[in-house]
């Protein structure tokens, strides 16, 4: 794992360096824990989110849209083998069953890449347009996003801000999300595909929920890395992704050891409000 100050692979804080700083210069931090890895992943990612409102005439239309057909309810998934419908009405608190299967994840929530499940499909650039402008399916995609909020423990509060809070069932949940890091995968991989399928709104509200878990009543300590390397920088709007790494910089000890943005400019904010 590599660490620096000042990550090539974020333009979060572009605007700043152009504008009010001197060239950048990567310094490196003996403590510092910034996965370079996944900022990579995260930049890549960002980057294929741009083009899904332009032209899409670019595939033919013989494509299959695998994806688009599942939410339909025209296919089933697989290996599992079941409906988009019956898995909504089949799988809801069915906690050990989803904690296991792993490969119902990549159906509820495609991606443009397969992942490893390979008996799933990647989303194609035509599929997702398709997808963004198809109001059933869209509702359907929100009923599995409540779905595994349950899961984990967190509740969708305002269908239309994105706004989540903690669920009845919190307490079990959460350390559940202690014990088993592999969720850590699954919940960047939904941050992803609301992003990648129009619910982008939705995305700052939960990272910001579980930086609030992380880093200020410290919940979910296990998660507290993937929250600061994937899922702050999976938030697609420029301006959200800002105010999460300020809220993280804020709250996150010892100050001196954050390395998910600029020092130079959060320190000179933070001082500047007290």
């Amino acid at each position: 794992m590599e660490s620096e100050e000042e990550c090539e692979f974020d333009s979060t804080w572009e605007d700043e360096y152009e504008n009010n700083l001197s060239p950048r210069k990567k310094v490196m931090h003996k403590k510092s824990r910034r996965n370079m890895y996944a900022a990579k992943d995260m930049q890549d990612f960002r980057h294929d989110c741009q083009n899904f409102d332009g032209n899409d005439d670019t595939e033919p239309s013989k494509d299959r849209f695998y994806n688009l057909e599942f939410y339909y309810g025209q296919i089933k998934s697989s290996p599992d083998d079941i409906h988009i419908d019956e898995f909504h009405q089949q799988w809801w608190g069915e906690y050990e069953r989803l904690e296991i299967v792993l490969t119902y994840i990549h159906w509820l929530f495609p991606l443009q890449d397969q992942g490893l499940n390979w008996s799933a499909h990647g989303l194609t650039q035509k599929e997702i347009k398709l997808f963004r402008k198809d109001k059933q399916v869209m509702s359907k995609l929100v009923k599995s996003y409540k779905l595994m909020l349950d899961f984990y423990g967190i509740r969708l509060v305002n269908e239309s801000t994105g706004e989540v809070a903690r669920a009845p069932n919190w307490r079990d949940r959460f350390r559940n999300l202690n014990r088993y890091s592999h969720n850590n995968l699954r919940i960047t991989r939904i941050l992803k595909c609301l992003g990648t399928l129009g619910l982008e709104h939705y995305q700052a509200p939960l990272v910001k929920f579980f930086l609030h878990e992380t880093l200020v009543v410290g919940h979910l300590q296990s998660l507290k890395q993937s929250v600061l390397d994937y899922f702050m920088f999976a938030v697609l709007d420029k301006s959200e992704r800002r105010e999460l790494v300020r809220f993280a910089f804020k709250h996150f000890k010892p100050q001196e050891q954050f390395v998910w943005g600029p020092k130079k400019i959060l320190s000179g904010e933070v001082h500047g409000k007290s």
